[in-house]
């Protein structure tokens, strides 16, 4: 996105259909999809002129692939990072890489090491498989550090994965026994 009022507008966006879909009278299903009219209707009260054209170029010029359309466009949601209980955004198990990142800030490593990578209000743990995404999302909390998580043993050991539309990883939790290393950036 590349001027002011879009990334506030996508912010607001995310923060509805991910955390607080009640402050803009909006109802999400199982999987997180809310009527497209409603946002529209909720986002409109907050942002002058907003409308379909407008959420369209949002949807497709978000580097981050957070939201998807049903077909018809007449459903929206964010593709993880939900807080709501009880949304399953169409997530399948799958086989992980062997390998993947998770990163974080430096302030957080002390709790980390000793309870493990948690959730904490999300409704699953997000891993990247590769280090410069890891790297990105360390440094939006602070000093980052990346994580090098063994994936292969946790699916070995059982532990679920699913892949979001956008190519995030996701799982409840990371215990410390699966961290390979860390590494301050």
């Amino acid at each position: 996105m590349n001027n002011n009022r879009e990334t506030k507008i996508s912010k607001y966006i995310s923060y509805l259909l991910r955390h607080h879909p009640e402050e803009g009278n909006i109802a999400l299903d199982e999987e997180g999809y809310a009527d497209t009219s409603a946002l529209i209707a909720a986002v409109r009260k907050e942002f002058d002129g907003f409308d379909m054209p407008y959420l369209e170029k949002i949807v497709a010029e978000d580097e981050k692939t957070r939201y998807s359309f049903t077909d018809d466009k007449s459903k929206i949601r964010a593709n993880h990072g939900h807080s709501v209980k009880g949304i399953s955004p169409g997530l399948k198990e799958m086989t992980p890489p062997d390998v993947m990142y998770h990163g974080t800030a430096d302030r957080f490593m002390d709790s980390i090491r000793e309870q493990g990578i948690l959730k904490m209000s999300r409704l699953y743990v997000h891993l990247s498989a590769d280090e410069e995404t890891a790297e990105e999302v360390g440094r939006r909390h602070g000093k980052p550090v990346i994580i090098t998580i063994n994936t292969k043993k946790m699916h070995e050991d059982g532990l679920k994965f699913y892949n979001s539309a956008n190519g995030l990883w996701l799982t409840d939790t990371v215990p410390v026994k699966y961290f390979i290393s860390e590494r301050k950036v």
